[in-house]
């Protein structure tokens, strides 16, 4: 009997080792592939990040480092409707990040539903208020909802915050016809 229970523990050693080297050789391939991804996406190849990354296994797709890169190949090309669902998932994994709630916002913008990009954005983290992107998109959001005073003050705050982003506001399809000069 004890011959039995010992020759167990040396199997399941066996196994617990066998295991932990295939988990090793694993890891090693994730950090391979999500490494491709990141030097794809550097290269803009976003085709090639989102094959990369499509190879992985579901539990580490699922995790915050592959949904990042997956959420900016996606938006590289304009897949608007995956980029939005993988930036909501982001926004529930760390939920006081501002840029996942700003990259939300903006990919549902960008699939035309603006209410809900405005109305998603409001929904973050209170520190957003101080952020510039966040009154520059809901001063866009504002203006292509028809409401012009209310995207003026928002671009008048993002400018205050960010003088830069008077030159984007020159070329932004969203503020045309909209006096930002402001």
């Amino acid at each position: 009997m004890h011959r039995q229970a010992l020759g167990a523990c040396i199997d399941y050693g066996v196994a617990l080792q066998i295991r932990h080297v295939l988990a090793f050789f694993l890891d090693m391939d994730v950090e391979k592939s999500l490494s491709a991804a990141e030097g794809y996406l550097q290269l803009e190849m976003p085709k090639d990040a989102i094959k990369e990354i499509e190879s992985l296994p579901s539990k580490v797709r699922q995790g915050q480092h592959a949904a990042e890169l997956e959420l900016a190949a996606q938006m590289m090309e304009k897949h608007w409707n995956r980029a939005v669902d993988l930036a909501r998932a982001l926004c529930n994994i760390q939920p006081n990040k501002k840029a996942y709630y700003l990259h939300a916002a903006y990919c549902l913008h960008e699939t035309g539903d603006t209410l809900a990009a405005k109305s998603f954005l409001m929904s973050g983290p209170k520190t957003l208020m101080k952020d510039a992107l966040f009154h520059y998109n809901m001063g866009c959001y504002s203006a292509v909802l028809g409401d012009p005073e209310e995207a003026q003050r928002h671009l008048r705050q993002a400018f205050e915050l960010d003088s830069a982003l008077r030159v984007t506001a020159e070329n932004d399809s969203d503020l045309a016809g909209l006096d930002w000069t402001i």
